[in-house]
């Protein structure tokens, strides 16, 4: 996801979303002090979501899902709860708000940090689950 998002905020001219990064701060009452604070504490959040996020899968296989429903719940999980909690926050829009371009290439970038996570699990895990 990482890889996706970094390519397409490039080719698009954009900068990096940092929803994630304000949620955690609400959640947490992190306030970082400058811009550096800000992209080391968006960083953590990056990789902590993705993290314990990933579990969540290990947790659906054991679960008993199989490889391809784990992976849809797993996404269904993600990108439910992200479209749920940042506007929740206040850190960004509801979906219906939120030009369908802008929706896709959100979907997007879950479906791949969805399919690498399953790839890993399975590779990982080696029972096929």
């Amino acid at each position: 996801m990482t890889l996706s998002s970094t390519v397409e905020s490039k080719l698009r001219g954009r900068e990096p979303s940092s929803a994630p990064a304000d949620a955690a701060g609400k959640v947490l009452g992190v306030e970082p002090r400058d811009d550096r604070g800000k992209k080391r504490f968006s960083n953590v959040v990056h990789w902590a979501y993705g993290t314990s996020w990933g579990s969540v899968r290990g947790l659906l296989a054991a679960g008993g899902l199989r490889p391809p429903a784990a992976t849809v719940a797993h996404f269904a999980a993600i990108w439910g709860s992200a479209w749920t909690m940042l506007p929740g926050l206040g850190v960004a829009p509801p979906i219906w708000k939120t030009p369908p371009t802008e929706v896709a290439i959100d979907g997007l970038h879950h479906t791949v940090y969805v399919l690498a996570t399953s790839a890993a699990y399975v590779a990982l895990d080696g029972s096929g689950r």
